[in-house]
């Protein structure tokens, strides 16, 4: 959600609109509020779209620079790739969310859906072959502890963040 809203967030302050509200709560559908937003329809888009690009783009470096653990990056783009398509290719059917101000600015119903059917097999193919590295198959439980560690301290600090960051209604 976090990767998602500053690709709202930059999307605004780059078309000349002001963040007035963001909301990522692990318990609430996140959202950035922008007033006056210009270019609603390049605001909206950028959320999903950064959404999946920037995490592809850490992953790529991290692999490019055979960083050690660059398989948890690799993990977390498939994520966003699967969590972004799904929630704007099916977000289209009710017009929730984003994908309601998608079609509200004009976007047609297949590019949302375009959006989903890219995106979401390719979140899967990017998770291909990354079972073992996470206990599974011929790895038998086994789990890098650095990277068992690394990861509850991410979650661990993502969600006091999004605690002490968002807004008490």
């Amino acid at each position: 959600m976090a990767v998602h809203e500053l690709g709202h967030v930059i999307a605004a302050y780059l078309t000349g609109g002001t963040v007035t509200r963001i909301v990522v709560h692990p318990l609430a559908l996140s959202r950035t509020d922008v007033f006056p937003n210009l270019h609603p329809t390049v605001v909206v888009w950028a959320g999903p779209l950064i959404g999946v690009l920037l995490p592809l783009l850490i992953w790529g470096a991290l692999w490019k620079l055979k960083a050690p653990g660059d398989y948890l990056a690799r993990f977390f783009a498939g994520f966003c790739l699967i969590a972004n398509g799904s929630y704007i290719g099916l977000g289209s059917f009710q017009g929730i969310g984003d994908a309601g101000d998608m079609l509200t600015n004009g976007a047609p119903i297949w590019a949302l859906w375009l959006f989903g059917i890219l995106t979401v097999p390719i979140g899967f193919l990017t998770w291909h072959r990354l079972g073992f590295r996470f206990g599974l198959g011929e790895a038998k439980g086994n789990v890098d502890p650095w990277a068992a560690y690394l990861s509850l301290s991410l979650l661990m600090l993502i969600l006091l963040a999004t605690f002490l960051l968002s807004p008490r209604n």
